[in-house]
């Protein structure tokens, strides 16, 4: 008993020498005795502000590629265009699984399967590492320009898969050279003591109609029990392009002439609809004589 008290003692005369009185403003006896390293609440509040999200980069100029031809969208395209652009590659692969990756800016080509984000969870210092996403709807935004995306980020950190929200999303084309995807945060389960909350900034800058890329610079944040946070550049790639599937049209049939029967004039088919003693489709019917 004597040796687990003066374990307790050292422990929370270890805390007061290496915090000082500060030590003891936010946290009670309880937390004290049971956990006296741990951070409290606000501590984690005030870490997340400290290591906020870094602002996403703004492009200036947004590349599109259509027909495998790319050039800058002020060239020849309106913002009207673009978000058409994407409202068709979103809608062709709703309910699809979409890959992202660490990209290079300049040759939108993949560095990693995934995106790395260093956080603390605790007291912890890890990685979250995104490689995936998958939209589960897509909605036309009543402001103009704009279009609502739930999204279902694929998140792991040390080896597990937190349960996490959807996120709600928005993607508008502001102008020509400002197309931006941000949510107002979904929420994971990190740890046990809580919810930490991710925000997702993305300036795109690259649209590839093609084959179904986007490409823009991020920057995503987490606060809470889990915080931290990254910014760079990355892909999204998509399963298929943003052309809409065109049903083959065919032409309607010619209209077939009847040859005449025993001096009565000749009808097509759609004026013997009903009459079965005249030709179907080059199938003679004749009617069945009752006795």
């Amino acid at each position: 008993m004597s040796t687990k008290l003066s374990s307790g003692i050292l422990l929370i005369g270890t805390a007061i020498i290496l915090s000082g009185c500060s030590y003891f403003r936010n946290r009670s006896v309880k937390d004290i005795v049971t956990d006296p390293f741990s951070p409290t609440e606000a501590e984690y509040i005030q870490a997340a502000k400290e290591m906020g999200t870094s602002p996403a980069r703004q492009s200036s100029s947004v590349v599109v590629c259509r027909s495998h031809q790319c050039a800058p969208a002020k060239l020849s395209m309106s913002k009207e265009y673009i978000y058409n652009s994407l409202l068709h590659l979103f809608d062709n692969n709703n309910y699809q699984k979409v890959l992202i990756c660490q990209a290079d800016a300049a040759s939108h080509t993949c560095l990693e399967n995934y995106i790395t984000l260093p956080i603390t969870v605790g007291i912890t210092p890890t990685n979250v590492y995104i490689d995936s996403v998958k939209i589960s709807d897509i909605i036309i935004g009543k402001k103009a320009s704009s279009l609502n995306l739930v999204l279902n980020y694929n998140l792991t950190y040390g080896g597990q898969t937190p349960e996490c929200s959807p996120a709600q999303s928005i993607l508008f084309a502001k102008s020509i050279n400002h197309v931006l995807m941000e949510d107002s945060g979904y929420q994971c389960k990190m740890t046990s003591v809580g919810q930490s909350t991710i925000k997702t900034v993305f300036s795109i800058d690259y649209v590839d109609l093609d084959y179904g890329y986007i490409g823009g610079y991020y920057s995503i944040g987490l606060s809470g029990p889990a915080f931290g946070g990254g910014n760079g550049y990355m892909m999204l790639r998509l399963p298929k392009n943003a052309y809409p599937l065109s049903p083959q049209l065919k032409s309607p049939k010619p209209k077939k002439q009847k040859q005449s029967i025993g001096g009565l004039p000749s009808k097509t088919t759609e004026e013997t609809d009903g009459d079965s003693s005249y030709n179907v489709d080059n199938v003679e019917i004749f009617p069945i004589n009752k006795k």
